[in-house]
């Protein structure tokens, strides 16, 4: 398993989306291009930048891995890059090679990789709104984030965690009301979140064992 976080939002421009749209596959490119905004765009581009860095530095192989094909130089549509298929709920996979697992918020992204199903999360710290912990949360973990020195740190160490998990499993949030027992009876996974006070963001990863 690898993962990288990437937080210099500073590069979330109109040159950078230029220079990367390039070297995506055709695929990607149309689902960037579909944000109507450019922080979805760059998003949706840096992250494939980064999975296919993580993809050759791990030593993760894919039939068609590649990240340095100029539109000029292919002989088809999608040549050199692996293409994205999704299940039922929409969670990608690759057609080929390792799972993997992307998120973004307004602060970073971050993208791991493994050879078994792996989930990531990324949140800005958010506000522990007392009717959104209370959909969200059972009473055990209610109970947690009240207590807390920070209540908007730990409910987003929470959230992220349930995210985590939820993407490990193939399904993400089917409903936000049916979130609240996502922790509970998951002793084959391991959850691992660390979060970054000073720019303000938690992340997750959740790793089978």
């Amino acid at each position: 398993m690898t993962y990288r976080i990437f937080d210099d939002m500073t590069q979330c421009t109109e040159q950078e989306v230029a220079r990367l749209l390039p070297l995506v596959s055709d695929q990607r490119r149309q689902q960037a291009l579909a944000y109507k905004h450019l922080f979805g765009q760059f998003c949706c581009l840096k992250s494939y930048e980064l999975l296919m860095q993580l993809l050759a530095s791990s030593g993760f192989r894919t039939p068609n891995a590649g990240f340095s094909t100029p539109d000029t130089d292919r002989q088809t549509p999608d040549a050199g890059f692996p293409l994205f298929l999704y299940n039922e709920y929409g969670q990608p996979r690759l057609e080929h090679g390792p799972c993997f697992s992307i998120s973004h918020c307004k602060y970073g992204i971050a993208v791991a990789v493994s050879e078994t199903p792996i989930g990531i999360d990324i949140e800005h710290i958010r506000t522990a709104k007392p009717e959104l912990v209370a959909r969200t949360m059972n009473e055990k973990e209610q109970a947690e984030i009240w207590a807390a020195a920070s209540p908007d740190i730990a409910f987003t160490r929470l959230w992220t965690q349930k995210e985590a998990v939820l993407k490990l499993q193939g399904t993400g949030i089917l409903s936000i009301d049916g979130i609240k027992n996502t922790l509970v009876a998951i002793e084959h996974v391991d959850v691992q979140t660390k979060v970054n006070i000073n720019k303000q963001y938690a992340y997750t990863l959740a790793i089978l064992r």
